[in-house]
């Protein structure tokens, strides 16, 4: 179908270097998001094919849906909400619970959406550290945030929030070693890509109460599977990746994404350009 194209959008499908090798005619690739996980930029800028992406596309609404995954984790909305619309009104169920002011976030990543998770949670009280060993030191000043070494945010952190890139170093990121290093009981969310968590380790961990509870809005393999070991349980509240939506984000990023293939197609530089370090 691409063979003989001028350029490609592109949202999930993967662009391998053997399917790149094909196009006679491709000049510009568009991905319709912030990851470019999916497309082999080596092989792109071997072939002079410009690559566009989006990175500010969803930052708003994945920082926000971070945000309502934590609080609705700590305040157990969901069992609450199970519990009366199955016809009981009972308090207890929900017990414990803890004051989410002065309780320590864990960020795994400082890119652009962690820097606006940060304010929010600081807007509830929580302090708030984050790992990055790319990030500039005033990125962290800016905003108020601690810049700790990744062990030290596991030791400390009562919530840990994944925002790191999906890479052959960072898959598996979150381990049964990292989870052993955290406090006992701590909350784990994620809205970055499914395969940074180790899920058998994250199940072991909810199992054994290391782990006190998790947020998903990415899994390793999607959809989940019917017979996984993270569903039916009180404690784990899981997404079906719609971190990223809005109708205003969809339209913004349409707009991004095709403006930018049309710069490069007449000769322009594109606003977004990404390619192979």
């Amino acid at each position: 179908v691409a063979h003989d194209a001028d350029a490609i959008l592109v949202t999930y499908a993967k662009l391998t270097g053997d399917l790149l090798r094909q196009l006679q005619r491709c000049r510009a690739i568009g991905r319709f998001g912030l990851g470019v996980d999916n497309i082999d930029l080596v092989t792109a800028k071997e072939k002079g094919i410009a690559v566009n992406y989006v990175p500010d596309y969803c930052v708003r609404e994945v920082s926000d849906h971070t945000m309502a995954l934590l609080l609705a984790l700590i305040r157990k909305i969901p069992l609450s909400n199970t519990v009366v619309q199955a016809g009981r009104w009972e308090m207890p169920v929900v017990v414990p619970i803890t004051r989410i002011e002065g309780a320590m976030l864990g960020l795994i990543g400082f890119g652009n959406i962690p820097r606006l998770v940060a304010p929010k949670a600081q807007a509830f009280g929580i302090k708030v550290q984050a790992y990055d060993p790319f990030a500039k030191p005033e990125v962290f000043k800016a905003v108020g945030v601690a810049s700790v070494d990744f062990d030290t945010l596991l030791r400390t952190s009562d919530y840990v929030s994944v925002h790191a890139p999906l890479m052959p170093e960072t898959c598996g990121l979150l381990n049964a070693q990292a989870f052993a290093k955290m406090k006992k009981g701590a909350y784990v969310v994620n809205t970055a890509r499914g395969p940074l968590i180790d899920e058998d380790a994250l199940t072991a961990a909810l199992d054994s109460g290391q782990v006190g509870g998790a947020a998903l809005d990415v899994v390793a393999t999607e959809p989940l599977a019917k017979d996984s070991p993270l569903l039916g349980r009180n404690n784990v509240i899981i997404t079906p990746h719609t971190a990223f939506y809005s109708m205003e984000a969809l339209a913004e990023l349409q707009t991004k994404c095709a403006g930018d293939v049309a710069r490069v197609l007449s000769g322009e530089q594109a606003v977004y350009p990404i390619s192979a370090k």
